[in-house]
């Protein structure tokens, strides 16, 4: 069954491109076309659509509150359109806070040239959040900041970091037996690890987190779980341009009793540190000095920019066994080959169960390769990781 969309764009240009890119894939059926945020609530309310496409800036009602109303009166994913600029992030941030499930950049030369990248990846990310579901729900990019988050603070000192991979501590998922509704690493069905008192939780140097499409909400969702005190240096990678990067630690960081800060390049750990990688960049850590990160100018080569997977082999390298990792929602596979390299070193690895991802792809692909030591719901990984311990 074809993804239905409803366009919502106040611009014809836009309008008529997007209907042209869409139209091209048998994938998708074009329903309707809103012109302004009031015609596109009305539209979302008639038409019922799988997806809607949705402008910011639009008279009448803009995108952002249109969303608002579109999400108390027929939830529906949306994916928003922004520019690429500062103002363009927080605007888009705001649409995630309103319920928007994504966003694309909107940058008018390479929405002219009809055979550039982003069309395809427009499409693409059109059929995954069209096909993930009708709107359940996920948890939204909240505004409101943590209860404790104006009394952060550091308890905890980081410790020397070992040079060479220590010997695997982790233990695998819990075995299988008949009085248990436990599932196996080998269960590939998506679905929780249960009970959540038979999980392992491993002593570590460090905790890393890669996501992508959805990931700002379960970004938050975790680190607003995790105590002032928490006593592991934290590295964050999220699919995301950089002229949104820093806005969106920003806004973390209002959030979370925790810090939260774009990386840059010498940055130290610190416990209780989340250090996120800027858009359009790698993030590593210094091969010299083990408490420092890189902060490395992305490959052209490298489809994503930032990428988990770059990252998670790097903490492997230095850390082995006493690296936590986690695999939230996302498209695609990003962070898969990584986390061979970190299973291959010993470190734990958690993903985010099928049920609670906007996008199941990087989750599904670790766990189909057999690497995710347990999948949890969103609303359990945050309390889960705050029992994790300094090695």
């Amino acid at each position: 069954m074809a993804v239905r969309v409803l366009v919502v764009d106040d611009s014809s240009f836009f309008r008529n491109r997007i209907q042209e890119a869409l139209s091209s894939d048998p994938r998708i059926e074009i329903v309707g076309v809103a012109v302004d945020g009031r015609d596109a609530v009305t539209k979302a309310v008639a038409l019922k659509p799988d997806l809607i496409t949705m402008d910011v800036e639009m008279p009448q009602l803009n995108g952002i509150e249109a969303v608002r109303q579109i999400m108390r009166q027929a939830p529906t994913n949306v994916l928003m359109l922004s520019s690429l600029t500062h103002e363009g992030a927080r605007v888009t941030l705001e649409a995630l806070e309103a319920g928007a499930a994504d966003y694309l950049t909107k940058d008018i030369r390479a929405w002219m040239d009809r055979s550039s990248a982003l069309t395809q990846q427009f499409i693409e990310r059109v059929v995954a959040l069209g096909k993930s579901r009708q709107h359940r729900s996920v948890p939204t990019f909240s505004r409101q900041p943590a209860s404790s988050a104006t009394t952060k603070s550091r308890v905890f000192k980081s410790e020397p970091v070992a040079n060479k991979v220590q010997p695997s501590t982790v233990h695998r998922e819990v075995k299988r037996d008949s009085l248990s509704t436990s599932r196996s690493t080998d269960d590939r069905s998506g679905n929780a690890t249960q009970p959540l008192s038979r999980i392992k939780i491993p002593d570590a140097k460090i905790l890393v987190i890669g996501a992508s499409t959805g990931g700002p909400a379960a970004l938050q969702k975790v680190l607003t779980a995790l105590p002032g005190n928490y006593s592991l240096p934290i590295l964050l990678v999220q699919h995301m341009p950089g002229t949104f990067t820093k806005v969106f630690a920003e806004r973390l960081n209002q959030q979370s009793s925790i810090q939260v800060r774009e990386a840059v390049d010498g940055d130290k750990l610190e416990p209780g540190l989340a250090l996120l990688c800027p858009g359009g960049m790698q993030m590593m850590i210094d091969p010299r000095q083990h408490d420092r990160v890189k902060i490395l100018a992305g490959d052209d080569r490298m489809t994503y920019k930032p990428s988990v997977d770059v990252t998670y082999a790097s903490v492997a390298k230095v850390f082995g066994s006493k690296v936590m990792a986690v695999m939230l929602t996302g498209m695609g596979a990003d962070g898969c080959d990584g986390a061979k390299l970190l299973k291959q070193a010993g470190g734990a690895l958690w993903a985010q169960s099928k049920d609670t991802c906007t996008i199941y792809g990087m989750p599904q692909a670790v766990v189909n390769a057999g690497l995710a030591d347990a999948v949890l719901d969103l609303d359990d990984i945050g309390n889960m990781l705050a029992k994790c311990r300094y090695a």
